[in-house]
């Protein structure tokens, strides 16, 4: 826990200290930051919002040490406040008993909560004023030579930090105090581990001897803080780190969300790794100028988070650059869309090797690393070379591509090379996992332990949610037109053009079906700055402008296009209301919105047909049940579209069940668990296994 005063000790320093103080907050889960300040919450919120080198605390304490503020939703702490506030007068009758004292200058316009503030020159104060203020049953602060604060009997930031800490159960141990003022002297006299800052008062320097315990930095605010987090604190090292370049929370709206599926890698990994039994914790980027708030705590429903800082020109050459258009081509089996800047990839080599890095200050000596998706493609060389005692394996999320194509990759030994650094490798299909390890079969090192663990979703959530939601929307008349839908990011390997072509074709060579059918495509965008997809937009909303030109009548259009991210439950809706899904995929690890309209529909017992392509992992798994297509032959598509359309209800509603009864992939948390105890056992064996 670090507690800490604002105005010259968090806030003092320049603003490079201080970057460097609030990158190191940010990057590491286990420390607690609370504020220990003379301000009252508005002050503080207000220094939240427009200072953005101020890290965000999980604890206030206000007012001298009156106030007690938890920060996640800046609620004040009734049961402390009601101690530290005991036999409190009130200030309007303070202000009346020191009317006598001309010294005294109010503190007009500063908001104050169980305290009475003035200004006060060091030669006002006198016996009397001490002794008034004992007769009101009053404490009081006097600090900078000019503050004077009279307070409740007995409190102040020492007491308000004990009755804390006594609370939340932080052994003092365990708590790192800094401060620069005399009205912080009462959290050095608490006996926690302490720095005073050189830009102290020379009172409180004076009053706070240094010792094994306490150290006098030479350094100034931030710059002092930090050097006494690293003086003091042995880094936490965990058991398990998880890295993956995204975290599994979104700030939003000034507070940490969780995602808005139940499906998916970060809500799956989120919901298996805050078992209270596991050490684990998740390593991610945060991109940005300013630093990110104070990860959410690990007992808020989500695993330790610890955030490894990226400007954003690095993440733009790292993820919208070579991830997405050296790398993305290749796993999708597209060779020929490969485009490679070495600038580009001196960013991915820095990024991968800052993660190796800043995993190894995060892991236990023989702990366990779970790596994900070829974003960290180059970490394991980075890690084993500093830490071989780690047991390192990789999940991949994506397909695999054929050895031909993965060498089409301008660095591809490299790569490959530190892929057969890993104890292990997983995939969704056995398919990609021969792949892999036909890519690895002509190199020096063993190939590493080889899974298949195929992932599913969280299917009692979905049936809840879509019985939920079901029982406020009537089935749909047999007589209105058939809805096809589609759900998927916008991607060339989600195939969007080939579907609304095929459509076009479609309502050519029947017309019967003009105004019988319509398609409604949620294709939200990328990322803000990923390029690769810009000419497949583009061609997207010209063919669906042309098709909807060409056919479109009064009350009818063929194709509903909506770019943007909808909330599960609307997705759900959509599921409910859709007669085919439709998915087109040229390459896909698994694909769960499938498994998602599938449970959705069997859950509400509604007929419905899947349209699947032949390259997506799930068609491994529903086989021949699916309406297999081939988004590569243009008339597979448009017959296996035919074939759904004209489908009767009854066999409609037997496909569906076919379907669900082969859905026996494991609940998320089963597979997250899964995987992590076959890296583990792959930690003493590298040997070609599935």
């Amino acid at each position: 826990m670090l507690v800490a005063d604002l105005d010259g000790t968090l806030l003092g320093g320049s603003p490079h200290e201080r970057r460097q103080l609030f990158d190191a907050l940010n990057a590491d889960p286990d420390i607690t930051l609370v504020f220990a300040t003379g301000r009252a919450l508005p002050s503080v919120q207000a220094l939240l919002r427009d200072d953005p080198l101020l890290p965000y605390p999980h604890w206030i304490i206000a007012d001298v040490g009156s106030s007690v503020i938890d920060a996640t939703d800046m609620t004040h702490s009734p049961a402390l406040e009601a101690r530290l506030r005991a036999g409190w007068p009130g200030a309007r009758r303070v202000r009346a008993a020191l009317a006598g004292f001309p010294q005294l200058v109010y503190q007009h316009g500063v908001t104050q909560e169980g305290r009475c503030s003035f200004y006060l020159n060091p030669d006002g104060l006198c016996e009397e004023l001490i002794r008034a203020i004992g007769d009101l049953g009053c404490s009081w602060s006097y600090s900078s030579d000019r503050y004077f604060d009279v307070l409740p009997h007995g409190a102040d930031k020492g007491r308000a930090l004990d009755l804390l800490a006594r609370t939340r159960g932080w052994p003092l141990r365990t708590v790192l105090v800094a401060g620069d003022s005399l009205n912080d002297l009462s959290l050095f006299r608490l006996g926690a581990h302490a720095v005073v800052v050189a830009n102290a008062e020379p009172a409180l320097t004076a009053q706070v001897p240094a010792g094994p315990s306490a150290h006098h930095s030479t350094l100034n605010g931030a710059a002092a803080v930090l050097e006494g987090i690293r003086r003091f604190r042995r880094p936490t090292r965990h058991s398990v780190v998880v890295g993956y370049h995204r975290p599994p929370v979104r700030w939003c709206d000034g507070a940490w969300q969780p995602p808005s599926s139940p499906n998916g890698i970060l809500p799956t990994l989120q919901a298996a790794l805050t078992d209270e039994d596991l050490d684990v914790v998740w390593a991610a980027a945060h991109i940005g100028e300013a630093p990110a708030p104070p990860p959410p705590r690990a007992d808020a429903g989500s695993p330790r988070l610890s955030l490894l800082p990226l400007h954003p020109d690095r993440w733009a050459g790292y993820f919208h650059r070579t991830c997405k258009e050296t790398l993305w081509p290749a796993l999708m089996s597209l060779p020929d869309l490969i485009r490679h800047r070495p600038a580009h990839w001196a960013d991915y080599e820095a990024v991968n090797t800052a993660f190796a890095r800043h995993i190894a200050s995060l892991a236990q000596h023989g702990g366990t690393v779970w790596l994900h998706d070829y974003n960290l493609w180059l970490v394991p060389t980075a890690l084993k070379a500093h830490r071989p005692d780690l047991t390192i394996g990789l999940f991949h999320h994506t397909p695999f591509p054929h050895p031909d194509v993965f060498r089409r990759i301008p660095q591809a030994d490299q790569l490959r090379d530190s892929l057969a650094r890993l104890n292990w490798a997983g995939f969704h299909t056995a398919d990609c996992a021969d792949n892999f390890r036909r890519l690895l079969t002509d190199t020096t090192a063993p190939v590493p332990h080889i899974g298949v663990h195929p992932l599913g979703i969280d299917r009692h959530a979905v049936t809840r949610l879509a019985r939920a939601r079901a029982a406020t929307r009537p089935h749909r008349d047999d007589d209105t037109p058939r809805l096809v839908l589609s759900v998927e990011r916008l991607d060339y390997a989600k195939a969007p053009v080939h579907k609304i072509r095929a459509l076009d074709t479609l309502l050519t060579e029947e017309p019967a079906l003009r105004q019988q059918v319509r398609y409604r495509l949620i294709c939200p965008p990328p990322e803000p700055g990923i390029h690769a997809y810009d000419t497949t937009r583009t061609a997207l909303e010209n063919a669906i402008t042309h098709i909807n030109r060409r056919w479109a009548t009064q009350g009818w259009q063929p194709v509903d296009y909506i770019p943007h991210n909808l909330d599960f439950t609307d997705i759900v809706d959509h599921y409910l209301e859709a007669d085919v899904f439709w998915v087109t995929s040229l390459a896909d690890g698994m694909n769960l919105t499938a498994q998602e309209y599938v449970t959705t529909h069997h859950a509400t017992r509604r007929p419905g047909v899947l349209i699947l392509s032949r390259h997506a992992g799930v068609a491994q798994h529903l086989g021949t049940a699916a309406l297999l297509t081939d988004p590569l032959l243009p008339h597979d598509l448009v017959e296996t579209l035919r074939t759904a359309l004209t489908m009767p209800k009854h066999e409609r509603a037997a496909h569906i069940t076919r379907l669900a009864t082969l859905l026996d992939t494991p609940d998320p948390t089963e597979w997250a668990q899964t995987v992590l105890t076959a890296i583990r056992t792959g930690a003493g064996s590298r040997a070609q296994t599935h």
